[in-house]
């Protein structure tokens, strides 16, 4: 009876916690987005994802991963400021979440935005010990594990490596200030499978013992059976599904989470030839006089 009487908490403290958790997690609510010239991609889009959760990411190719993940990190602009909160801030207004190193994003690409010069390869004659040890306010500690676990030889010259050494770097350097959400695009892919395995681990135990919030989107799913306790499934710009991981009916049935999500896919694909969307007079319809509560490319900024 007692366990009973103390499961049962008035409305009042119910509210606060969640309150609570959506000032330290993510919570997207009526989000619009569009590119210019582009039917919209995001249409009062909503989404909630608790702190130290490890939510995977996943969908087809051009479903919006991307694009969610960037505005997550602050690099388009949406709405107004409570539309995208992120550890109770505005990922894009409030510039001091990513100054902190609080809310980190990794992404594909092996860049770096350098004032007007925009996004710049990082492959020149330089060493890899240059490149991390160039990032300041660092932990030793940290960064000496880091260069441990993902194997780097700090005398690597970056423009002779391979695209899986420069990855590491990449990641290494992206990971060196310990972050409360971070944000994961398709950085795994050209890790070795030891390398990736022991990323995973890592951050595992980041989300299990800082309690870090990670949101990963990947096309690679060996091994995320066990490793993510949440998946967010978007189509065509919608969230068709938000669930623990453990939730998922299609995983009772299989333990293989790579068959689950192809199975998704091609649904999509054979709903798509069985309705295709004439898209050019669909462009047009959206397209002719701008909305001011569509966010466009115009207001898509890079940090």
């Amino acid at each position: 009876m007692a366990d009973d009487e103390g499961a049962r908490r008035p409305r009042g403290e119910e509210k606060e916690e969640d309150e609570n958790e959506s000032c330290r997690g993510i919570r997207v609510q009526g989000m619009q987005f569009t590119y210019d010239g582009q039917p919209p991609l995001f249409v009062d889009f909503n989404l909630k994802i608790s702190p130290g959760s490890r939510c995977l990411l996943v969908g087809a190719n051009g479903s919006g991963k991307t694009t969610l993940l960037k505005i997550l990190a602050g690099k388009h602009m949406v709405g107004g400021r409570d539309v995208v909160r992120v550890l109770n801030g505005s990922a894009f207004h409030d510039t001091q979440l990513v100054c902190s190193g609080d809310l980190a994003y990794l992404g594909g690409s092996w860049s770096k935005t350098v004032g007007s010069a925009g996004e710049i390869p990082l492959q020149g004659d330089f060493s890899a010990e240059h490149m991390i040890f160039g990032v300041e306010g660092t932990d030793p500690e940290r960064r000496e594990k880091l260069i441990e676990m993902l194997d780097i030889d700090l005398q690597w010259r970056m423009h002779k490596v391979s695209d899986g050494q420069r990855r590491r770097v990449q990641i290494c350097m992206g990971l060196l200030h310990p972050y409360k959400v971070l944000l994961l695009d398709e950085v795994t892919v050209d890790l070795d499978v030891v390398t990736r395995m022991d990323l995973l681990d890592f951050f595992r135990e980041e989300c299990e013992q800082r309690g870090a919030t990670i949101v990963y989107a990947t096309h690679i799913f060996d091994g995320l059976e066990t490793w993510a306790t949440h998946l967010a499934y978007i189509q065509d710009g919608e969230l068709r599904r938000a669930e623990k991981l453990s939730d998922v009916s299609e995983l009772k049935r299989s333990s293989n989470l790579l068959s689950v999500v192809e199975s998704w896919l091609r649904s999509e694909t054979k709903l798509e030839k069985k309705n295709p969307v004439n898209t050019a007079s669909h462009v047009q319809k959206t397209s002719s006089g701008s909305s001011p509560f569509f966010s466009s490319r115009h207001m898509a900024y890079y940090r």
